[in-house]
């Protein structure tokens, strides 16, 4: 679960995120339809079509990081918008909506082609979709959940302060007491867009109510907001943060004094009106359904379908993969189950793993820290053997941290967030340990390679260093895409010599039978009208996953339709791939080799992933 989709603020392009780059000099906010300046300037350059159109996409590129101040922050970037948060208004959308078809409307008529580099013309069509993509999912804007019990909308806020607003200097202070108070407007947007997507038909299902109504009243308690013994978490974050500054004590009083003003008032008047709101639509929704119940629904869902795994398929094809691919699995477990001299069912053994006290760590902070460890450690034996398995590795760090208290009901089990551009923070690897009694060893040995070595760490932390590659394409994504790769790298940390247990092959094969009964369940309540109750069955009869962890998946993907299609459709494209490469390259395939041609020109949709591989074949 890449968090380069979680706590970054961006622009969705085909289901994925599109990231700006720190470091861009922030020009001015462009009509829509303009003629991009860099790119008519060098329009005579003999050095030619290459050089212009990369120009173009620079262009773009630094005209989005000037738009968007959460953008900025979250890169490192400090402009005179750091005090601003980025605008969510469905005007704004709209804005944009008109600006990107200026955008695709130039490309179009501007450049030639058959006279770009192949680099370029990778470029060309990785833009191309993507402005395609956007356009496509901008007709369904009123259909997507203001907020959620998952995907973080109204957490993201606090996280982009707590974990991405430095404070070195006292305009920085000034500038995080300014966005405090700027929460006030930015709820009241969030309210508005719920109002109207009421209107529209659109309301969460029932079962996400008790848990934002939780998360949200939490946001609203601690000092200076009431008379808690314990300080709420921004307010404690802000006083550390000055405490470091090289000023008077009086300036660090005055700088908190104005924080706790901001935090008690404009903060607590934003989150209550959003409580107030969230509290009386509950009423109003009794249902938990599928996207099918939305207004034109199928619609919608086979345009998420394409959003997240980039290819054209139906609903049907994918929940027949999925029927199949569970089918398989269950057969390399059974031979595990041999292997371990266990006796009975394949459901008995399940039942086994969810309550063998060996697959669990104690419920304490000993247990967690535990945990924590364990996970350091198995990222530092696949950094010692990768470089028979990669050309490159990334610079940046990896860190191993546990969700914050505060956020564990409104995020996954475990996702990984991308270092800043510059350096100064590294790539973090979250796991969420609020229940230890849900974390299961077995299966977060390949989690922790999922979301770190070599999996997103690997391919996200790369490509954001790599020389030459348009910005674009170095923070663009693509769900299929990262999540086909994490997965695929829990395989390959398999065939890298790890997993020497058999317990912990076995997580392995149950992290990858979690995602291939996602393409069944995910199917099954949006397009098969499956209940909540009979997705959860599903997953209790085919997987050893916790009934906890099972009630958290399948109301996620009733918040997030199609999302858990990409795992296991772009893993499977991956492995396709690999196996044409080494039949085809036979003494001359070099695993290496692949993984450059795979995650060596940042994240693709998975056609023109298959049309690179292909190349890197005929070369």
């Amino acid at each position: 679960m890449a968090n380069h989709i979680k706590n970054l603020a961006a622009y969705i392009i085909a289901g994925s995120i599109c990231i700006v780059l720190a470091g861009c000099t922030p020009s001015q906010d462009q009509p829509a339809n303009s003629t991009p300046a860099e790119a008519t300037a060098v329009a005579g350059n003999p050095a030619g079509e290459s050089d212009r159109i990369n120009a173009y996409f620079e262009e773009i590129f630094n005209r989005e990081v000037a738009q968007s101040p959460n953008f900025q922050t979250s890169l490192g970037i400090k402009t005179e918008r750091q005090s601003e948060w980025s605008d969510t208004s469905d005007a704004y959308a709209a804005q944009e909506l008109l600006e990107i078809r200026g955008d695709l409307a130039y490309l179009i008529e501007s450049f030639d082609y058959d006279k770009l580099s192949e680099d370029s013309k990778l470029s060309y069509d990785v833009f191309k979709y993507n402005i395609d993509a956007s356009i496509n999912n901008a007709a369904f804007r009123r259909h997507f959940y203001v907020v959620d019990q998952f995907n973080g909308q109204f957490t993201s806020p606090l996280t982009l302060l707590q974990n991405t607003h430095n404070i070195d200097t006292v305009q920085d202070a000034e500038d995080y007491i300014a966005r405090l108070n700027g929460i006030e407007a930015l709820m009241a947007d969030m309210v508005a867009r719920l109002r109207d997507r009421a209107e529209f038909g659109v309301i969460p299902p029932a079962f996400a109510f008790p848990a934002m109504i939780t998360d949200i009243s939490s946001i609203v308690s601690g000092a200076p907001i009431d008379d808690s013994d314990t300080d709420h978490p921004l307010y404690a974050d802000f006083k550390n943060k000055t405490s470091q500054l090289e000023i008077s004590e009086e300036q660090k009083s005055r700088l908190v004094t104005a924080a706790a003003d901001a935090i008690r008032g404009p903060f607590a008047t934003g989150y209550n009106a959003l409580l107030a709101e969230v509290r009386r639509l509950q009423p109003l929704q009794q249902r938990n359904v599928g996207v099918w119940a939305l207004p034109d629904g199928q619609a919608f869902y086979e345009n998420r379908i394409k959003s997240h795994t980039t290819l054209d398929l139906s609903a049907d094809e994918i929940h027949q993969i999925g029927l199949d691919d569970v089918k398989r699995i269950h057969q390399e477990m059974r031979a595990i189950m041999a292997e371990v001299g266990f006796t009975g069912s394949l459901q008995e053994f399940f039942e086994f793993v969810r309550t063998d006290p060996n697959n669990f760590y104690p419920d304490s902070d000993a247990g967690r820290e535990q945990f924590l460890q364990d996970a350091r450690d198995l990222t530092a034996e696949i950094f010692a053997v990768a470089g028979d398995y990669f050309h490159q590795l990334p610079k940046a760090e990896l860190e191993v941290r546990r969700v914050e208290p505060w956020r564990e009901n409104s995020t996954s089990i475990a996702f990984y967030n991308r270092p800043s551009q510059d350096g100064s923070r590294p790539g973090i690897y979250y796991a969420n340990l609020a229940d230890m009694k849900g974390v299961q060893k077995y299966v977060f040995t390949a989690i922790t390679y999922h979301e770190g070595v070599p999996g997103h760490h690997f391919q996200i932390a790369l490509a954001q260093e790599m020389e030459g590659l348009p910005k674009f394409r170095k923070f663009g994504g693509y769900n299929a895409f990262a999540e086909g790769w994490a997965l695929y790298a829990e395989k390959l940390a398999r065939e890298m010599g790890f997993y020497q247990h058999p317990m912990h092959n076995f997580g392995r094969l149950q992290d990858e039978i979690w995602r291939s009964v996602r393409l069944v369940t995910d199917t099954g309540i949006h397009a098969k009208r499956w209940t909540r109750q009979q997705a959860i069955d599903y997953f209790l009869e085919n997987t050893p996953i916790s009934e906890q962890d099972i009630v958290t998946e399948v109301e996620r993907y009733f918040v997030n339709p199609g999302q858990a299609l990409g795992y296991k459709m772009g893993m499977i494209k991956i492995l396709e791939l690999r196996d044409k490469a080494q039949a085809r390259l036979e003494q001359q395939y070099d695993i290496r080799d692949f993984h450059q041609a795979v995650i060596g020109a940042g994240s693709l949709p998975l056609p023109i992933l298959e049309r690179r591989v292909n190349a890197y074949i005929s070369r």
